[in-house]
């Protein structure tokens, strides 16, 4: 037996071991809920394929995939067994130990077409929860009014099970392909370690080269009960982040002193938390603005279209970033204030303060800049400010006149009613910035349609996505990749 028949069936058989210990998805109650915006038909599942994938869902849900540690091997033996089960050879690309990928692909032919091959890519890791801040078990696949809830639910388990029925969708129906598509599962893309994407394609980059790619990092934007807009994201903001470092002299806390760190720390942060970095119009975010001024209410969309006039363009500014912490982000580099950490005795001034920065840079603007910024606006001698080492890089952005872009929006168009798609540029990161850097055309769309409610427990507490939101969001996202990947 070679390798790769062996990790088939290795993989396979975890699959079998874990699904027979898995019990049915907790049903904690019948699955009724919201329907699907912009769509008639009743909540739930609408075929056996999305009834499958609600099932995949539910058990990666339960393999906690928490990062750090990560420990998404298992999570990608389990998806190697579901793909070999259906004929599919898979492939595990070890990173570091207990932290693998898996990579699959449906050829259109003998000889492989990089720079048309479709890439579909999910991660299989999660940020970590707070157990007792949940209604439910985190880990525990529950089904609750028409929900799936759990941590990854969103992010990114589910468009990882969608994924999946994609391409065994493919597989089943032996659809005549006109390009590769292939399938990438991947790990640490919630920290960008040693097991991230660069690291995957520092080391692995002939198994899933593809010249497009589809990923999470768009979404389906609900409000009042229907889709508004679907964001397809082309473009994403650079992650940075700086020590802001506070020295002093140490001593008794009872005899108080003016360079007490602590004192000095906080004042800085206060500064920099007020601080509101110049607007700067990328490409893609005038672009997004300008098709969502017709959408929202006249108020609104007056101050969307003021924004670049001279006479009122400041105040249109204000006003559009206090309606919207997104569109405030998408205007502008930001710096939030994550850490602070100070002191070891209750008596005692410590000699040191320290707080960390989340920066996240509008691609072409440059850390330098901010970090001079900063240091005029604290203006402290006895603070300093640091750039920490791992800062992001700027990608540049997907073309808006690919194929893949205008099948993605003809359909996402179609399927939610008319409402129209628009170029993305997210404030969060995705591993499709290390794809862009490599010359691949990657879109980010999560097909699901999410009220906010939903959208802000990404990352939050009971996570959770409609089942007739991810049922619908599978549909589509078959569409899509049949209307790019299929001969017709």
């Amino acid at each position: 037996m070679n390798w790769n028949r062996m990790v088939q069936s290795m993989a396979g058989a975890a699959a079998l071991a874990m699904a027979a210990s898995f019990p049915m998805a907790a049903q904690v109650s019948p699955a009724g809920g919201p329907g699907i915006p912009g769509n008639p038909s009743p909540m739930g599942s609408t075929s056996a394929m999305t009834k499958e994938a609600e099932g995949w869902l539910t058990d990666l849900i339960k393999i906690n995939t928490t990062n750090p540690p990560g420990n998404e091997q298992i999570a990608a033996m389990y998806v190697a067994g579901v793909l070999a089960k259906e004929g599919i050879k898979a492939e595990l690309l070890d990173l570091t130990p207990g932290r693998s990928a898996v990579v699959a692909r449906l050829q259109r032919s003998a000889m492989a077409e990089s720079s048309r091959a479709l890439l579909l890519v999910a991660h299989l890791d999660t940020v970590p929860v707070d157990k007792s801040r949940w209604s439910v078990d985190p880990f525990g696949g529950v089904i609750k009014d028409g929900y799936i809830y759990g941590r990854g639910a969103i992010d990114d388990k589910g468009m990882l099970a969608a994924n999946l029925a994609v391409f065994i969708e493919l597989k089943r129906s032996m659809a005549h392909l006109n390009r590769d598509v292939i399938f990438l599962a991947t790990a640490d893309e919630e920290t960008g370690g040693d097991a991230s994407m660069r690291m995957l394609i520092a080391g692995h980059w002939d198994k899933f080269a593809a010249g497009f790619a589809i990923n999470e990092g768009g979404n389906v934007f609900v409000n009042k009960g229907k889709v508004h807009y679907t964001g397809v994201q082309v473009s994403e903001k650079v992650a940075a982040n700086i020590a802001v470092i506070a020295r002093g002299t140490s001593g008794h806390a009872s005899q108080p002193t003016k360079d007490n760190p602590v004192i000095h720390l906080a004042a800085a942060v206060e500064k920099i938390g007020n601080y509101s970095a110049p607007v700067h119009f990328t490409s893609i975010v005038r672009r997004y603005f300008e098709g969502l001024a017709p959408l929202e209410d006249d108020e609104i969309g007056k101050w969307i279209r003021s924004m670049e006039t001279s006479d009122r363009g400041e105040h249109a500014q204000r006003v559009i970033s206090d309606a919207s912490p997104l569109w405030n982000s998408m205007l502008r580099d930001t710096i939030a204030p994550t850490v602070l950490t100070a002191g070891f005795a209750n008596n005692v001034i410590p000699p040191e303060a320290r707080a960390n920065l989340n920066v996240r840079l509008l691609p072409g603007d440059t850390i330098d800049v901010v970090l001079n910024d900063l240091n005029k606006l604290v203006n402290d001698p006895q603070v300093r400010l640091e750039v920490q080492p791992n800062a992001g890089l700027a990608a540049p952005p997907s073309s808006l006149e690919s194929d893949l872009y205008g099948l993605i929006t003809k359909v996402v168009t179609q399927e939610f009613g008319g409402a129209p798609a628009l170029p993305f540029q997210s404030t969060w990161l995705t591993d499709s910035a290390q794809l862009r850097l490599h010359s691949v055309q990657a879109y980010g769309l999560v097909p699901f349609p999410l009220a906010q409610e939903d959208l802000k427990r990404m990352h939050g507490d009971d996570e959770r996505i409609p089942l007739a939101a991810f049922d619908k969001g599978v549909d589509v996202l078959v569409k899509i990749v049949k209307g790019f990947a299929v001969a017709h």
